[in-house]
């Protein structure tokens, strides 16, 4: 029997979790930022999900969140016509980038000097941090509101989505290179440099694209609709979730199921690997983000693998012990 899975809860937002991003590895480990309609984004260690600091600032619910590869800096889009820059070491709001309508999506360039942001305007907007005052560079095509924008292809070309189309544009032109639609509404995307892979979601559907031709390279259905979904860094395995408050874990390979359990008390909004692939992290109508053992058992960050002295099988079952952890939570979220 498989071991059974123990996540570590990170509580202190209000309202739903809406979206989640890691940094890079850093020579201080990885960090985790959360998006969340209580208007007020969480940094938090990566590895065990401790609290470092939220983001004050916002007058509206925070629709998407981002670092940038070293976590010194965040940005954040929001309910309130804004998109902010933060120093993610002091939590100092350092920029505020006025929109027309409600911002849904930020990405920083590989070198943090500029912004992409994205929202129910239709645009797309590339600002130069060294000069945030400027005009930004607009991108217009899109015929509904955005719901995420992303650099790909070393910051030469841009990744974006509307309600039911996925655009590729290229940056020096800022021409649509590719479109390509899809039969349901587009609920998240992933871009995965290594391999040039696109991951969208939308109905039941997990589905792989090239991101550089928008190609369908494979998809795979789940049970239930998918919110969002996240591929291994090394390509082994994909997580998603969705509005059945369960996890899935498939091969990417074959496309079979690995594992499925209850994730939270509520649909679940926003599933991302770090960037060591050891975890993922889940984000949820239930107010609750929880980091999730890719290899369950191992000893890693606050995960501790105690293998008792008996050396009879049943015993020899390797137990996953948490400081602090609500058992009768785990409990709970383990009966079906």
């Amino acid at each position: 029997m498989a071991m059974r899975q123990t996540p570590l809860t990170c509580s202190g937002h209000t309202r739903p979790v809406v979206d989640l991003a890691f940094s890079g590895v850093t020579p201080y480990g990885y960090f985790l930022i959360s998006a969340c309609k209580d208007g007020k984004p969480m940094l938090r260690q990566g590895d065990t999900g401790d609290w470092i600091g939220t983001f004050l600032g916002h007058k509206g619910a925070v629709w998407g969140a981002t670092l940038n590869t070293d976590a010194t800096k965040a940005a954040t889009a929001a309910a309130d016509f804004t998109a902010k820059v933060w120093d993610a070491v002091s939590g100092d709001e350092l920029i505020t980038l006025a929109h027309k309508h409600i911002v849904k999506s930020v990405d920083f360039t590989q070198d943090s000097n500029y912004l992409l942001t994205g929202g129910q305007d239709k645009l797309l907007r590339i600002y130069d941090l060294s000069k945030p005052e400027a005009e930004p560079d607009v991108v217009s095509g899109h015929t509904s509101g955005i719901k995420k924008a992303l650099w790909s292809s070393d910051d030469k070309q841009i990744l974006s989505a509307d309600d039911k189309t996925v655009r590729l544009w290229d940056r020096s032109t800022m021409t649509e290179v590719k479109a390509l639609n899809v039969a349901m509404s587009v609920s998240s995307m992933e871009y995965v440099p290594e391999g040039q892979i696109l991951v969208i979601t939308y109905g039941k559907t997990i589905a792989f694209h090239s991101a550089e031709t928008l190609e369908q390279i494979k998809s795979f259905e789940a049970p239930a609709t998918i919110n969002s979904a996240s591929l291994h860094p090394a390509k082994e395995c994909l997580v998603a979730g969705g509005e059945d408050f369960k996890l899935y874990k498939y091969d990417y390979n074959t496309g079979e199921e690995l594992e499925s359990y209850k994730g939270h008390f509520g649909p679940i909004h926003c599933v991302r690997f770090s960037p060591d692939g050891e975890l993922y992290a889940s984000g949820s109508e239930d107010g609750t983000l929880r980091l999730w053992q890719t290899t369950v058992g191992k000893t890693y960050g606050l995960w501790k693998c105690v293998v008792p002295e008996e050396e009879n099988a049943e015993a020899a079952k390797a137990r996953t012990t948490l400081p602090g952890t609500a058992e009768e939570e785990i409990e709970e979220l383990a009966s079906p």
